[in-house]
């Protein structure tokens, strides 16, 4: 037993040693190499039989536990990568079969055995220190949110009845905001499942990774309209879940897609027909192949006098059109008798891609009315036949807010392909690409454009749907973006009403490309600080020690780091800080929630001739290998993850967190999310995971939010971001709730089918809650 712990200890000590020293010459911590001297010595004295191996182990026990509390303060979650081995050898050492035969003999021959009390009293030490770190949490910030009532009137967006869900967002503002209030702190613990139903579509083996649950259905009347990865186009009943209509859109699978989704569908009541006849009112479903079908609300049926018998194709138009590279995941708007839709691109896979043109069309007939191509944005008229839009401008994948009463709709602009290279962009790309751009509904001339990265190399896509609401009688919009800086703006104008700095920004781009010498950055933002070596995580002191080599390997100088050709660290993500879920605003209290995620990202460019050809099978993806055809340089992109497949960087990943639009102060920070669904046994620990998706606040003062990636629907306490209630759902949650009533009961509704890139289970259900009955 001694020979063979003193053969472990050799091992760990040869690899803390080889791998510390590595560190070393890269400018890490010197802590590891001389760890790795201490588990050497000790492992020779083992050998040796001599008691001071416990001494020698001790001394290192309780310089490695000075060592971790410099580092990381009392954050249970950092301590116990560092000490956790540690630790354990020191118990084993303490084992009678290791220790017993360490000592020596006196000259009349009686065995003299080494005390045990250091290493005893240096292994309850750190014990107690670990059991007092399980008590603390220094990276929570407590607070609350002001409770004052400032609108007592607030306008909401639309005339949208209290209990139905009629845009994405519920109303035109995208607030996420109910005016239902039968639910409350005080009796959320009794809501109980009301129904359930299964859509049928689930994911395929032949799909591609990011096939995804986004939808939030709508709620009109006593009827809940939703869609599915797969395009399928679904009514329900809203007080039973009972199935009214289903139609497939047929749009079949292509391996090139990148993503396989759909946020929702759109709905429109046409003032022209009566009530009661056919399309009277009308369902659009954006398609996987690029289409827009008008449906018939009543029964699912199409309404072949829009466009080309129910169906408009979003290709017209295109110079190129690769299929699968080109589709709209997000439903259009409609105003003013027009929809207005995008079209997300896929990521870097080709220069020839289609264009990020905005088109209105009209929402009877189909025709064209104007169009917006950020690569040509001065001329909105209708573009001639035979003409073609820019190629490859920036393009707006995610969902769109619109304002009747200033005649403007709000777009979130994404970037050119490819993303991380930025050479030989026009002077309109250099200026739209990751902006918030306000167009008028009436012609689509731009009206005002907020940037919110300058030469975007990150793929920083503005991806949320701005909110509209009025902050202290100022018509005001806040954009969350990836970066995590919330931009509240005038609406009218653009203009800061938090304000908006320049700060410098990293250089050291390719030879080809350059940086811009400042970014922007809001008063009122959720960025994290830079990262640093401690802040480098693992399962283990071992892919911890990994972490940090790789860390001190990659580029990096904080937010904005140029990709490069050795591998950039890319930090917030391109995951993003906040993503389509965007944030959820009441405003009545003028107050925000949301969920910010932390995750790290590595961006390396490959060189034209190092790309190895396509294999065949090969599925579209934002992860890994992207090509770039047309680009000097492909990038291979990812998570920044250890060895062990965890984030290299610390938890928490994911918290819940409360701002006050009104002064931008950030009121609460919570880890949220455990990692239940992330280890192959079920710990509920509350780490502060992931998670994609979005929150909506309810006038009865809760906010509810799924999204992270162990599967729970969870209710929290508006004011103080305190966790009420979860609900196990049976797949990732990765959706937006939504509330509504039916039979004068209140709901809460998820639709669970996870989340490929994330890899939540996957699923196809349909979920409501209400008040259990007394």
């Amino acid at each position: 037993m001694l020979i063979f712990t003193a053969l472990v200890f050799t091992l760990i000590g040869l690899a803390l040693g080889g791998a510390g020293l590595w560190l070393v010459t890269l400018g890490g911590s010197w802590y590891y190499a001389i760890a790795g001297l201490g588990f050497l010595l000790t492992a020779f004295l083992l050998f040796k039989r001599r008691g001071a191996a416990l001494g020698v182990y001790a001394a290192l026990i309780v310089g490695t536990l000075a060592w971790a509390i410099w580092e990381v303060g009392f954050d249970w979650w950092q301590l116990g990568p560092r000490g956790g081995v540690i630790i354990l050898l020191g118990l084993w050492l303490l084992i009678p079969p290791v220790r017993n035969p360490l000592g020596f003999k006196s000259p009349t021959g009686q065995l003299y055995r080494p005390s045990a009390l250091p290493l005893g009293l240096a292994v309850v030490a750190s014990i107690v220190v670990a059991g007092y770190a399980m008590t603390q949490d220094p990276l929570d910030q407590a607070g609350s949110l002001p409770t004052e009532q400032v609108a007592a009137a607030p306008d909401l967006g639309g005339t949208v009845p209290d209990g139905d869900w009629h845009q994405y967002g519920r109303t035109p503002y995208g607030q996420r905001y109910s005016p239902l209030a039968d639910i409350t702190p005080q009796n959320v613990s009794k809501l109980d499942v009301a129904w359930q139903y299964q859509t049928g579509d689930v994911k395929r083996p032949e799909d591609v990774n990011e096939t995804t649950y986004q939808v939030t259905p709508l709620k009109i009347r006593d009827t809940l309209y939703i869609c599915t990865p797969h395009n399928l186009a679904i009514a329900l009943d809203a007080a039973t879940g009972k199935e009214k209509w289903k139609f497939d859109a047929n749009s079949g699978m292509n391996p090139d897609r990148q993503h396989q989704t759909c946020r929702g569908v759109s709905y429109y009541a046409d003032p022209a027909i009566p009530a009661g006849q056919a399309c009277a009112e009308r369902v659009y479903l954006p398609t996987a192949d690029a289409r827009l079908i008008a449906l018939d609300a009543a029964n699912g049926q199409v309404c072949e006098s829009f466009a080309d018998k129910g169906t408009l194709r979003l290709e017209t138009g295109m110079k190129y059109n690769p299929a699968g590279y080109y589709y709209s995941t997000s439903p259009p708007v409609i105003t003013d008798g027009k929809i207005i839709i995008g079209g997300a691109v896929n990521d870097n896979y080709s220069t020839q891609q289609q264009s990020g043109v905005i088109r209105a069309f009209d929402v009877n007939s189909g025709a064209l009315i104007w169009n917006w191509d950020s690569g040509n944005p001065d001329v909105t008229t209708p573009l001639p036949e035979g003409e073609t839009y820019t190629t490859n401008s920036p393009n707006s994948w995610s969902i769109f807010s619109y304002d009747d009463a200033l005649n403007l709709v709000y777009i979130p602009l994404g970037n050119q392909v490819p993303d991380q290279l930025g050479m030989n962009r026009s002077e309109h790309v250099e200026k739209y690409s990751s902006s918030i751009v306000a167009l008028d509904i009436t012609t689509g001339a731009v009206r005002w454009v907020r940037q919110t990265v300058h030469h975007d190399l990150w793929d920083m896509d503005v991806p949320a749907q701005p909110v509209l609401l009025d902050i202290n009688g100022t018509p005001a919009l806040v954009g969350p973006t990836k970066q995590g800086d919330l931009y509240v703006l005038d609406r009218r104008t653009g203009e800061p009403i938090i304000p908006i700095r320049e700060i410098p920004a990293p250089t050291g781009a390719i030879p080809e490309d350059f940086t811009a010498p400042t970014q922007p950055i809001s008063d009122l933002t959720f960025s994290p600080p830079p990262l640093e070596g401690r802040n480098m995580w693992g399962l283990t002191m071992f892919d911890q020690l990994a972490c940090r080599i790789n860390f001190a390997r990659l580029k990096y100088d904080g937010r904005y780091t140029p990709p490069s050709i050795e591998g950039s660290l890319i930090y917030p993500g391109n995951f993003g800080t906040f993503n389509w879920g965007s944030i959820a605003v009441d405003p009545e209290r003028q107050v925000m929630f949301g969920m910010p995620t932390y995750l790290a990202f590595t961006s390396r460019l490959v060189p034209r001739d190092q790309i190895p050809p396509k294999e065949q099978g090969e599925k579209g993806s934002e992860q890994g290998l992207n090509r770039n055809d047309g680009a000097p340089y492909g990038v291979v992109m990812g998570p920044f993850l250890s060895p062990l497949g965890v984030p290299c960087q610390a938890p928490p990943w994911g918290y819940v967190a409360g701002a006050d639009l009104r002064t931008g102060d950030i009121a609460y920070k919570h880890r949220n999310g455990t990692v239940y669904d992330m280890t192959p046994l079920p710990l509920p620990f509350k780490v502060g995971v992931p998670g994609i998706g979005g929150p909506i606040i309810t006038k009865g003062g809760l906010a509810f939010l799924g999204a992270s990636v162990d599967n729970y629907l969870r209710a929290y306490d508006l004011t103080t971001g305190e966790q009420l209630w979860q609900a196990r759902l049976p797949a990732g949650g990765q959706s937006t709730p939504m509330t509504y009533t039916a039979d004068g009961k209140q709901f809460v509704l998820i639709v669970a089918g996870g989340h490929g890139s994330v890899g939540t289970k996957p699923g196809d259900y349909v979920i409501a809650y209400t008040l259990a009955e007394e």
